[in-house]
């Protein structure tokens, strides 16, 4: 303890107050436990404010436009003007709203809020300081900690985020303007969720990935589908090039340059240049070897399945434990935290997990794909229904992609699912609840599914499985 600090004590220190942080803050003092949650930012972390609930008001939004504008073959004719500034505007309010809500949640029950930045002294106390002059700081003695710091995107050498030109997620996200060229490097989800949506607002959209397709590790004929739709609302693709600098053009706009393995040079002309290759942890000034915990050589601490790092009582959940960096999987990993510091017999199921990627088309996984069951000693089957079959599909002008259903043969349990098309963050909910449940493809087919939906695809489809589909061919 330096001095001027003022000493506290808590049973639980949450540092964090993003979706783990806050989740496992709630449920700590749920179980009757004194708990303290430390943020220094804003309390909802980067899914609330700067990543997954601002995104999806954005897509959201462009969406709608894009919607309206080409709904001629429907009877729809229109030509919407899209005020940038408004639709922020109207995405700000919402993230307010549901920051603000968290808030209000950890108060009510009982969470003790210390606004600052914590860092570990040893391994039962920590730091606090807190921002703006005079403010000083505290020291916080705790029996359990839960670290939930979170991520952030990662810079590349060359392109500095504190150029104006050059954009992380989140500046994309309060832009007022669209520009007229925008250039993206990284395929994977947040560049091509980004690459969508400002295609869909008039922009001119460039991606440049190293690899050679878009959404590694997503199954080829999923990944096809949304760089074909991709192409179609005029998404350029450039596979096999690494960003390796910017200049100055003579239009007033930049040069975005890249390179192959193989040192062939390309050159692309933007007004933007957004970076989207990936997240690291947030760890640095939390001082974790304080507190003997370790982290991998690419800065993850590292947990067990019971979210605890290499000093039991501390515990890490959300991205700053690694993959999945997933906002529900770290809300899960909170609530697993909390219970295994409260004594309850948690522990986490991967398994179960989903993921969603919010392009056009979406993208829906959970569980194994057909290689996976078969790498793991399964004989799989599977089962499609494609959504150009789909009564629903086709009333919304949607039809492309399918749902697939991959089961053990021998028992009929679902193993895993993949769906690409309309509501597919929506419709992966099913799967992955009949693979927590251990449902059967019976199960799945004879739950009787409102007509007309998208979610019958679902069922279609495990009876594809099983070959007895009504509405699609038999395999």
């Amino acid at each position: 303890m330096v001095v001027g600090d003022i000493a506290t004590g808590t049973e639980v220190l949450v540092i964090g107050g993003g979706p783990g942080g806050y989740v496992a803050a709630i449920r700590a003092a749920q179980e009757g436990l004194d708990t303290t949650l430390v943020e220094r930012d804003a309390y909802g972390g980067a899914c609330l404010n700067r990543g997954c609930i601002p995104s999806k008001a954005l897509i959201t939004g462009s969406g709608l436009a894009h919607e309206a504008g080409n709904a001629e073959f429907m009877g729809v004719h229109a030509d919407p003007a899209v005020d940038m500034g408004q639709m922020v505007e109207w995405k700000d309010g919402v993230v307010d709203r549901l920051t603000g809500g968290v808030e209000k949640l950890c108060k009510a029950n009982g969470v003790n809020l210390v606004p600052g930045t914590a860092s570990f002294v040893d391994e039962h106390t920590a730091r606090v300081a807190h921002g703006g002059e005079g403010q000083g700081s505290e020291s916080i003695e705790f029996e359990h900690a839960v670290v939930a710091t979170g991520s952030r995107p990662i810079q590349i050498p060359g392109f500095d985020f504190a150029e104006d030109h050059v954009w992380t997620s989140a500046d994309a996200l309060d832009a007022d303007s669209v520009p007229d060229r925008l250039g993206i490097v990284g395929g994977g989800y947040i560049g091509m969720e980004l690459a969508t949506t400002y295609a869909k607002l008039g922009a001119d959209v460039t991606v440049v990935e190293m690899l050679e397709d878009i959404l590694d590790p997503y199954e080829d004929d999923v990944k096809r589908i949304v760089r074909k739709r991709a192409e179609e609302l005029g998404v350029e693709f450039h596979f096999g090039e690494g960003a390796s600098e910017w200049s100055e053009a003579a239009d007033g706009g930049y040069l975005l340059h890249t390179e192959t393995e193989e040192g062939d040079e390309s050159t692309y002309g933007v007004d933007k240049i957004l970076v989207a290759v990936g997240r690291q942890p947030v760890t640095e000034g939390l001082d974790p070897e304080n507190a003997g915990i370790e982290t991998d050589d690419r800065g993850f601490i590292q947990t067990d399945d019971r979210t605890r790092s290499a000093v039991d009582h501390i515990h890490a959940v959300g991205d700053v434990s690694g993959e999945p960096m997933l906002a529900h999987a770290a809300s899960t990993e909170g609530i697993v935290a909390a219970e295994v510091i409260a004594g309850e017999p948690a522990a986490l199921d991967q398994q179960a997990i989903p993921a969603a990627v919010f392009t056009d088309p979406e993208i829906g996984t959970v569980g194994m794909t057909e290689r996976e069951a078969e790498d793991a000693g399964f004989d799989p089957v599977v089962g499609q229904m494609p959504f150009n079959a789909s009564g629903r599909a086709m009333t919304t002008g949607h039809t492309e992609g399918f749902v697939r259903l991959v089961a053990d043969e021998e028992t009929g349990f679902v193993l895993g699912g993949q769906i690409v098309g309309p509501e597919a963050s929506e419709l992966i909910a099913e799967v992955a609840l009949a693979i927590e449940m251990g449902a059967t493809l019976e199960d799945v087919a004879a739950t009787v599914h409102t007509h007309p939906t998208l979610a019958e695809a679902v069922m279609e489809a495990a009876e594809n499985a099983r070959g007895q589909a009504i509405h699609t061919l038999n395999r």
